[in-house]
């Protein structure tokens, strides 16, 4: 929906990027006090609070047509979507067995990639036969009876005993997390891994409406059926932590991902969508094996741990957009793979002083 708004708002790629960024940042910010709240009140509240916050947050951006105060709507979102998103792991991570847990992050990472994969095309053939006022509206009712749903399934809490800890405490134990380079490094891959991914595919958008291809925005909205791939590499995390070491599985689904984005440089639109599932596939493998391992190597506060991850996360795919749609607009798809390059070249060193640091009995420093 990107470039329609950029049309209908009449500013540039890289303006009309803070309608991404602006909710991926206050998600960002707001992890972490979400996963300190539900440390107080429980997972399963916060989870469903945030869930039925975020249609009533979504029908508000309707009440405008001006894009400072749809920017400022998208921001409440992300506020709302923090809650969710920080809490989602740490509920499995302690009501799940290991085995059980390795599995269920696959299929919880599979899960958002299809969510990924059906609002974007939902929401890009909704734009593309009405307006995209409609989509949101559309988008908000089918989120609505998602949170209902979770509401009545979701299980109780069996483990994890809400408890009223001082937010000194939490100072310690985030510096403690921070300062513990087994995760450290994770969290850093699972960032510059994201900043890739979500970014590539917005400028692949753009490229493709655009000449020569100038799809029309429902049949450029595919492309996201290629997040399949990465519901696929997602569910095969737990095969590959049985033979393998997690920290081997990050650099391979990073390689995997940086053939992926070269595949796609072609100018053929059959290469373009192979390309595309390959980094899909590589980047989700590399997410789900960062995501579960820093859960799995924090000792105490893991709702923290995992909002900690996704703080890295969330505010390195807002600032690769700002990165690599300024390559688009002073480059095009050239200048993308060159900025791109350099941001995979920094996930392969940080894997490499993951595994160093993965053998190593000092990991504080």
């Amino acid at each position: 929906m990107l470039p329609v708004l950029a049309d209908h708002f009449s500013v540039s790629a890289t303006q009309i990027n803070w309608l991404l960024a602006a909710g991926t940042f206050t998600l960002a910010l707001m992890l972490l006090p979400w996963a300190i709240a539900s440390e107080m009140i429980g997972r399963r509240k916060v989870l469903l609070i945030s869930l039925f916050l975020l249609p009533a947050i979504g029908l508000t951006s309707l009440l405008t047509d001006n894009l400072l105060l749809l920017i400022i709507s998208r921001a409440l979102m992300g506020f709302a979507l923090a809650g969710f998103t920080a809490v989602a792991v740490a509920y499995m991570a302690e009501e799940f067995s290991t085995k059980a847990f390795s599995h269920a992050i696959g299929a919880y990472i599979s899960a958002n990639s299809l969510g990924g994969i059906s609002g974007r095309i939902f929401g890009g053939m909704i734009t593309d036969h009405f307006d995209w006022q409609t989509a949101v509206i559309s988008m908000a009712m089918l989120s609505l009876v998602g949170a209902i749903v979770v509401a009545f399934v979701l299980p109780k809490e069996t483990r994890s005993i809400p408890k009223i800890p001082q937010l000194s405490q939490y100072h310690r134990i985030i510096f403690q997390h921070l300062r513990n380079k087994k995760i450290l490094f994770a969290m850093l891959i699972g960032g510059v891994n994201f900043a890739l991914f979500v970014n590539l595919y917005t400028v692949a958008g753009f490229r493709l409406v655009g000449a020569p291809y100038l799809l029309p925005i429902s049949i450029a909205s595919m492309i996201f059926l290629c997040y399949l791939s990465g519901t696929v590499s997602s569910r095969l995390v737990g095969i590959w932590c049985q033979r393998f070491s997690s920290v081997s599985g990050m650099f391979v689904g990073a390689l995997l991902s940086l053939v992926g984005m070269l595949i796609s440089s072609s100018e053929s639109l059959i290469m373009i969508i192979i390309g595309l599932n390959v980094l899909s596939f590589g980047a989700f493998f590399t997410h789900s094996l960062a995501y579960g391992w820093v859960s799995q190597q924090a000792e105490t506060a893991k709702s923290t741990a995992t909002a900690l991850y996704l703080v890295h996360y969330y505010v390195s795919g807002s600032l690769g957009g700002f990165y690599l749609m300024y390559c688009w607009q002073h480059g095009g798809w050239e200048r993308v793979i060159l900025g791109a390059g350099i941001l995979y070249g920094v996930i392969f060193w940080l894997c490499w002083r993951l595994y160093h640091y993965a053998h190593t009995k000092t990991v504080w420093a």
